[in-house]
């Protein structure tokens, strides 16, 4: 069993940046791949980024590629999105998940949800 707890989310201007975190209770972080999706109101829940167990390996959703950054701590148990150059259209509620399997893309793939943080992009 895995829990996952998101922070860091806010409203910040077009342009700007911000930093969200995912702490994850337990000793088996290393075990997981994680994954960062994103829900705006009225859309279904579209991938963001993920990253390998071990953080060696990435990959993002074309949107955002270049933008934001996913990286991880297993020290700390701890996975991050650094969001820069942000847009209007990144508003949505940001969830980090946690999967046994290889990186994915996939919903499904990830078997542990965080509750999500709110990110608002103001024009």
């Amino acid at each position: 069993q895995v829990q996952l707890v998101e922070s860091g989310g806010g409203l910040v201007q077009a342009g700007g940046s911000l930093r969200l975190s995912c702490a994850a209770s337990g000793r088996t972080f290393s075990r997981y791949a994680m994954g960062w999706f994103r829900q705006a109101p009225g859309k279904e829940r579209e991938f963001v980024a993920a990253i390998s167990k071990s953080g060696d390996s990435t990959s993002y959703a074309d949107s955002v590629k270049g933008r934001f950054t996913i990286s991880r701590d297993n020290a700390k148990n701890t996975v991050y999105l650094q969001l820069n150059s942000l847009k209007p259209e990144d508003t949505a509620v940001y969830y980090c998940a946690a999967g046994i399997g290889w990186l994915s893309l996939k919903r499904e793939s990830y078997d542990y949800w965080g509750q999500g943080t709110q990110v608002t992009v103001s024009s």
